[in-house]
Parts: structure tokens; sequence; C-alpha cells
């Protein structure tokens, strides 16, 4: 009798992938709903209506429109991680069938940040027209770097994926909502998404602090892609430290999944 050939890693890994595509797409209207419904609410707000009431100048929306499309990945991208997660270690145990897998441990944690990453890179993509028919015409909005705005997106969707995969990691069940209350939530006010970073020079000592939030980066960088003539961080200060970001994030949550898929 012949012995079937191994399976290759590679082929392993997208099957584990595909297979995490498959479930997101059968519960795609309700991921759209629970990620997205915080952005598009605040967008109603605070570009369409405060604009009409004239509490904010009609401008406002130009520095608006980046912070959102951040909020909108940045929740998701964390979301579809660290609940799933949860759920996996905790009293469903479904993460037992992928470790039995026929690849490294590392590749589990990997295939788990790349997935979550495309579902922040998807609520994104979903958020930007509607939050642009919304708000309707936004003064400064440029098409002209796409391929930069495309990068941030990943990049940010990436690092926010694998910070989702430590918090899935190390907080216990129980916890996780706080996770959402006094991590989550402060990192999403906090993140330059309702207001440029440059404005914060108003208050120094705060202006310093927001920079250990990775989405800071991911607003800075949208704004200096979509639309440039907001004040801004320098796009290459930006997107260096989204790849420190993204790579220390990237290896902290392989440490805590490998913790505590063998512990």
């Amino acid at each position: 009798m012949t012995d079937l050939p191994p399976v290759s890693a590679g082929r392993v890994f997208a099957a584990l992938l595909l297979r995490d595509v498959v479930v997101a797409r059968r519960e795609l209207p309700f991921f759209l709903v629970r990620t997205t419904i915080q952005p598009i609410l605040l967008t109603i707000v605070f570009g369409y209506l405060l604009p009409k009431m004239g509490f904010v100048r009609a401008d406002y929306t130009a520095a608006l429109l980046p912070g959102i499309i951040g909020v909108s990945l940045a929740a998701s991208a964390i979301q579809s991680v660290s609940l799933p997660m949860v759920a996996d270690f905790g009293f469903t145990r479904e993460i037992e069938d992928r470790l039995l897998a026929p690849i490294p441990v590392s590749l589990v944690a990997v295939e788990k940040i790349v997935a979550g990453a495309l579902q922040g890179v998807l609520a994104a993509l979903f958020v930007l027209p509607i939050a642009r028919l919304i708000m309707g015409p936004i003064p400064g909005l440029s098409a002209a770097h796409l391929g930069v705005a495309l990068l941030v997106t990943l990049l940010g969707a990436t690092a926010f994926a694998a910070i989702g995969l430590v918090f899935g990691t190390v907080i216990q069940g129980q916890h996780i909502g706080l996770m959402f209350g006094f991590i989550v939530a402060p990192m999403l006010m906090f993140g330059c998404t309702y207001f440029p970073w440059a404005g914060l020079s108003v208050v120094p000592a705060l202006k310093m602090a927001v920079l250990i939030n990775p989405l800071v980066y991911v607003s800075e960088g949208m704004r200096a892609a979509l639309t440039p003539g907001v004040p801004h961080m320098p796009l290459v200060a930006t997107l260096a430290a989204l790849v420190v970001i993204t790579t220390a994030a990237t290896l902290a949550g392989l440490k805590t999944f490998i913790h505590k898929a063998v512990s």
C-alpha cells in the first residue's frame, strides 16, 4: 500500500483560511451590522447633523472621514479575532481541531490574524462609500493616493487583528466586556479619529500620550492619503510606525497564542 504524500503547510493554511472566509461569508450581514453600525451612526451625527445645524464647520468632514474609516477597520479586526478566540479557548474548545492540523501552531495563529485583517479591510471598504454618501461633498477629498490608503488599511487591519489575538488569548472570557470598556473604547476615542493629531497641540501632554495608540497612525495615514489638505503627520512617519506596531503586535500575538495553546 502506497503512503499518501504529505500535505504541504501552505495548503493546510489555505484550507483553514478558506474555512474562516466561508464562515464569515455566511455571517456577513451580521458581521457588517455588528462592526459598522457605530461608525455609521457617528457619521450621521458628526458628519451630517452637526454640520447641518451649524455646530461644526462644513469642512470638518474632511478631518472626520479618515478617522471613521480607521474606527471601522480597528473595531472589526479586533472583534473578529478576539471574540472567537475567547470562545474557541473557552467552552467550545473548537481551537483543538485547528491545533491538530499538520502545521506549526504559529501558523494557526497567523491564519487567525490574516482572517481578522481581511475582515477589517472589508469593514473599511464597506463604510467608506456609505460615509461619503451621508456626508455629501467633502472638501479636499482626493483619489490620487488610493494605493497609499490601501497600504495604510492593510497595515492597520493586520495590526489590530494581531492585537485582537493578544486580547483573545490573554483576557478571560468573563472579562471580555471589560476589554471593550476600558481598552478598546478609549483607544477609539483618543485615536485621533474625530480630530487631527496636530490639533492636540493645545494639550501637549495628551498629544504625546496618544502616540502609544495604534489607531492614531491609521487615522493620520488615512488623512495623508485621502484628505492631504487637512493637517496630518508626515506619511513616512505613520507608515514606519504602523510597520513597527504590526510587527510587534504579531510577535506578541504569536507568543500569547502558543502559550495558551500548549498550556
